[in-house]
């Protein structure tokens, strides 16, 4: 009987380690993304559109596009990062709606490309892709970040969305 017992003990002493380890591990990762970033999944976050070349002329288009993208019944959230040929449109739609996703994306692009023919659009509802976009327009706002980096870090949102489709 006390064989048993000790038997309990050790497993108990080792579950009691195992969780201690996870939280340890967990606790001390070095997570780099933003205040914004992590909240993007859990709020409403509508980050200003990203521009990768700055010009007045299309710091103005990104904002009309935001609104534009916005005025959609379906989506409720966007982020919006231009860059020199590619426009990234990453958005979150409304609950109810989650079962259309590939349909509302497909009536997006093709809303996009009609009103706006002379750009060329990249449009995700993906969470992750939503993220990293909030994250890369919250660098952009660091003025020690360099604009190779952001075109960098564009380049590899793009690469992910496309490894996606």
């Amino acid at each position: 009987m006390k064989d048993k017992r000790d038997g309990k003990k050790y497993i108990y002493v080792f579950f009691l380690i195992l969780s201690l380890g996870i939280i340890f591990i967990t606790g001390c990762s070095k997570d780099e993304k933003s205040k914004e970033a992590k909240l993007a999944l859990i709020k409403t976050t509508n980050p200003h559109p990203a521009v990768l070349h700055e010009t007045k002329k299309e710091f103005q288009f990104s904002e009309e596009l935001h609104k534009y993208v916005l005025s959609f019944p379906e989506i409720y959230d966007a982020a919006i990062i231009a860059g020199k040929k590619n426009i990234l449109v990453a958005y979150k739609v409304k609950h109810l709606h989650r079962f259309r996703m590939k349909k509302i994306e497909k009536e997006l692009k093709k809303k996009l490309e009609k009103k706006y023919p002379h750009h060329t659009f990249v449009v995700s509802s993906d969470y992750k892709i939503f993220i990293e976009a909030v994250e890369l327009n919250e660098k952009l706002k660091d003025p020690n970040y360099s604009r190779e980096k952001a075109k960098k870090r564009f380049k590899k949102i793009l690469k992910l969305q496309k490894e996606q489709t």
